[in-house]
């Protein structure tokens, strides 16, 4: 072995070492988990559900930081620029992760280099809700009454970018209607003002809308989803329900900065599956609309790579500038 080979792996177990090391102390002091959307949204709530239990598991506190704006990018590149040690992590969603790096011209991260990547927590089904007042029931009817209402009908989102977003455009090119997209600044502003009769529609997670549905302030007329969702099986797929083809879903997931140490990723993504799959947390997360699914690093990563792909494709098939 010469010099160089000799000095190039004496600095890969040193490398190797050092992670461990990191790994066995870590975590050492709290650690922040940044969710790019506002209070009271779906990546919120689930984020808050698992933060808690993983502070519990680390012995150290895992503080919740919002960080909204830009459909998810604002906190989003926060975190690809944070130091990579574990202290700083992003509870992503699929619309900075996969979807604005087609959907804005000038992205500050490109989500499939700039993340180490832990797991994907879960996949939720989005509800097609809209205000009782409106008096229509099912897809069918909302259609109708958007076509002979051109231009006259709103859907507010999330955010630009947002499976909401993504939906809302899908149902709009799909059943040819003039409908105004809405964006708000995180989900809880668009359902509010869908309840105080601002817009005529979201399309938006079970997670932010079935207590409102269930209270009887919204109107549940199908789930984004190709099959319907076990936690609401009375609910039609808005493909049975009058638009057929219609389909697209919601995903949440741990990220670190690109380059964390692979035994800090290995530790994180041990205990987040453990926590989502302990029988109070999935029974919760169950009930909001949530599978769970809890898998590798590497599934992850490889999930963000396919949805990059996808997104851009619907964006281009959409006719959706960039913003």
């Amino acid at each position: 072995m010469n010099k160089h080979l000799r000095l190039l792996s004496a600095a890969g177990v040193c490398m190797l070492a050092c992670g461990l090391a990191a790994a066995q102390d870590y975590p050492a002091k709290q650690v922040r988990l940044v969710v790019p959307f506002p209070p009271g949204g779906g990546a919120d709530i689930i984020a808050r559900i698992v933060g808690q239990k993983l502070t519990e598991r680390l012995g150290q506190t895992v503080i919740i930081d919002n960080r909204p704006g830009a459909g998810g990018n604002i906190g989003t590149d926060s975190v690809a620029k944070s130091p990579a040690d574990g202290y700083t992590l992003l509870f992503g969603t699929v619309g900075p992760l996969a979807i604005n790096v087609s959907l804005f011209k000038n992205i500050p991260y490109d989500p499939a280099k700039a993340f180490a990547p832990i797991t994907q927590a879960v996949t939720v089904t989005n509800l097609l809700v809209v205000h009782p007042a409106m008096g229509i029931n099912s897809v069918k009817a909302l259609i109708a009454a958007a076509k002979a209402r051109p231009g006259l009908m709103s859907a507010g989102t999330g955010g630009s970018g947002t499976a909401g977003h993504m939906a809302a455009e899908l149902f709009k090119s799909m059943a040819k209607l003039d409908i105004l997209i809405v964006h708000y600044r995180g989900t809880t502003l668009a359902i509010q003002d869908l309840i105080g009769g601002q817009t005529y529609m979201a399309f938006e997670t079970m997670v932010s809308t079935m207590p409102y549905v269930q209270a009887g302030r919204l109107k549940a007329l199908g789930v984004t989803t190709a099959t319907r969702a076990s936690a609401a099986p009375n609910i039609p797929t808005i493909a049975e329900s009058g638009l057929p083809g219609f389909s697209g879903n919601n995903w949440y997931g741990f990220v670190a900065p690109a380059n964390t140490p692979k035994p800090i990723i290995d530790k994180l993504n041990t205990e987040i599956v453990r926590i989502l799959n302990l029988p109070d947390v999935k029974g919760t997360l169950t009930t909001m609309g949530a599978e769970i699914i809890g898998g590798s690093p590497d599934d992850f990563g490889n999930l963000i790579r396919t949805e990059v792909v996808k997104w851009e494709r619907v964006v281009k098939e959409s006719g959706i500038q960039p913003n």
